[in-house]
This record gives C-alpha cells, sequence and structure tokens, in this order.
C-alpha cells in the first residue's frame, strides 16, 4: 500500500468510495449513517465532497495503483463541531475502497493523519463519526486510539467527537 498526496482531483474518487459506502452500509441495513441513496445523486453531497477535496489536505491510499481509500484533514474543524484553542489537525472524511475492508486502509490513513498533525506541530488529532447503530464506527476509533470527547446531532444525525495526542 502506498499512500499519495491528493486534491480537487480526486473528489471523483471519493465519490464512488462514498457511494460503495453507502451501498454496503444499505445492504447490510444500516442505513441510519449515511442512508440509502448513492451521495453522487444528492447535489449537496457531491458540493460537500467537492469543497472537502478543494479545501482540506487529501490523501489517497492505493494498492498496487488503485485507490482503497480516502482521508481528508484540516488544521480545523467543520462548522458543526466548536473550535479549539490549541494547534489540531482534523480528520473531516475517512472512507475506504469496499473492496480493500479489512486490509488496514483505515488505520494507514489515520496513521498518516498522525504524522502530519506532528509535522504541523499540532498535538491533538480530532475526528468525528456516526454514534447511532450499533456503535462499531465509534469502536473502530477507539480501536484506533481516539477517546469519546463529546456527543452532537446535527439535525437527526447523532455524532460523537473524538480525539487523541499525538505529541507536536
Amino acid at each position: 500500500m502506498e499512500i499519495r498526496k491528493g486534491g480537487p482531483d480526486d473528489a471523483p474518487v471519493m465519490m464512488a468510495m462514498l457511494d460503495g459506502a453507502v451501498e454496503w452500509l444499505a445492504a447490510n441495513g444500516r442505513t441510519g449513517q449515511w442512508g440509502s441513496e448513492p451521495w453522487s445523486q444528492d447535489p449537496r453531497r457531491v458540493e460537500r465532497i467537492a469543497g472537502i477535496a478543494r479545501d482540506d489536505e487529501i490523501w489517497v491510499a492505493e494498492v498496487d495503483g488503485t485507490p482503497a481509500g480516502v482521508m481528508a484533514v484540516s488544521p480545523g474543524p467543520p462548522h458543526y463541531v466548536d473550535p479549539i484553542d490549541e494547534p489540531e489537525l482534523y480528520i473531516t472524511l475517512l472512507v475506504t475502497n469496499r473492496a480493500f475492508a479489512g486490509h488496514g486502509v483505515g488505520g494507514a490513513l489515520i496513521s498518516e493523519a498522525k504524522d502530519e498533525a506532528r509535522a504541523k506541530g499540532a498535538a491533538l488529532l480530532r475526528v468525528d463519526c456516526y454514534r447511532g447503530g450499533d456503535g462499531r464506527l465509534v469502536e473502530y476509533y477507539r480501536g484506533k486510539g481516539f477517546e469519546p470527547v463529546a456527543d452532537f446531532t446535527v439535525g437527526e444525525w447523532p455524532g460523537k467527537l473524538l480525539s487523541q495526542r499525538v505529541g507536536g
């Protein structure tokens, strides 16, 4: 697996992975996180991903040249999370190509985020995720060293803010 710096041209890759994730979640009866319709069919979500690809730092994990996962990071949180008074790196998107699920792609990208945070002098890495359903996503991040910080809601969507110290 190789991790490369990405950018706005990776928006279609990001969208395809999100569509695949929605399809997988829906097939497994887990529509609470992102619904059952492809992200690519919702103009607001398409614009959101285009904005992330344009404004955030993008990292793409590839296996034999095939995109296996994408992560976006930013020096601050999205609008629905309160900013903090110290340097941080915030994971604004982390999605894996379902064909590579279980192969450590997400963990490799999180490790890249830790390295980037340290390189930028940020001692804190934060992320948020869906806290509904069976709680598996929160447990995934806990397994990667994040600790729960706060619950929040965006509309009806239940979220969990998590963080970890990475040095700086």
